[in-house]
């Protein structure tokens, strides 16, 4: 081959390679900080708000749409997407299963996470602002994260929380989509941090607890119907929200993060 010819086929090649790696996940370096995703490929589940957060921050991201949030984290694992967006405690379990991926520690939005209640229902709300300060100054609330957001592996069982119905029964809704903060376990029971802080209140008031499953969007109606006396499952608090319900104190602080490959 002429010395010509092998510029030729060596400039060729470096176009080639360079038109797969650009704006795509393969061959793309290690992503140890949020700067690094600006215009590259994030994988999102369908029917969410997560790729209108993103292009918040990076103007440049193209997206992939999947049917669900664990999809889209195994398109990042395979090496399909640069990264995928949604809510941070949700990734941490995703990654905590499947080694590999990892959360960055930088956050896209902040958002705070709270129970709701009707307007009218303050008392309720106090109490609830009274449990889970008991419980983070007690450290029962970092027992609840470690429980239910371990750094590997999946959630422990459910604790045995004695609850005596002395005084009635609390109802409560919640979606079992958000795992680790409301799901369905091996026998289609809600588990989840939600769930035993649900428990904790109806603990602190003397009542049993009826836990009702909706649909996420039907919770806030259910509420203002009167189905339900609090509703939660890793709602984020928001101005339009509260001007339909009361909401505690938040109980946890989370937001859309970035999920990569590590």
């Amino acid at each position: 081959m002429s010395a010509r010819r092998k510029v030729l086929a060596l400039a060729v090649s470096m176009v080639v390679l360079l038109s797969l790696t650009a704006g795509s996940a393969s061959g793309m370096e290690k992503v140890t900080e949020l700067s690094q995703l600006d215009g590259k490929v994030f994988a999102v589940p369908s029917g969410t708000v997560a790729d209108q957060l993103v292009l918040s921050m990076f103007p440049g991201a193209t997206f992939q749409y999947h049917d669900t949030v664990l999809d889209a984290c195994l398109a990042v694992k395979a090496g399909e997407a640069d990264a995928a967006a949604y809510d941070e405690p949700i990734l941490k379990n995703i990654a905590a299963k499947n080694p590999g991926l990892v959360v960055l520690p930088d956050i896209i939005t902040k958002d705070d996470y709270g129970f709701a209640v009707r307007l009218d229902q303050k008392d309720l709300k106090d109490t609830i602002d009274s449990v889970v300060t008991t419980l983070k100054n007690t450290g029962k609330y970092d027992e609840m994260l470690a429980r239910w957001l371990p750094e590997k592996g999946s959630p422990e069982a459910m604790p045995e929380i004695v609850l005596t119905g002395e005084k009635g029964v609390l109802k409560f809704g919640t979606a079992a989509v958000t795992e680790p903060f409301s799901f369905l376990d091996e026998n289609q029971q809600p588990i989840g941090f939600d769930i035993e802080l649900a428990m904790a209140v109806a603990q602190e008031l003397g009542m049993k607890l009826e836990v009702t499953l909706y649909d996420f969007g039907d919770m806030i109606p259910a509420l203002a119907a009167g189905e339900v006396d609090m509703i939660g499952a890793c709602i984020t608090i928001t101005e339009e929200r509260a001007r339909e319900v009361l909401f505690s104190e938040p109980y946890y602080t989370g937001g859309i993060a970035a999920l990569v490959a590590e």
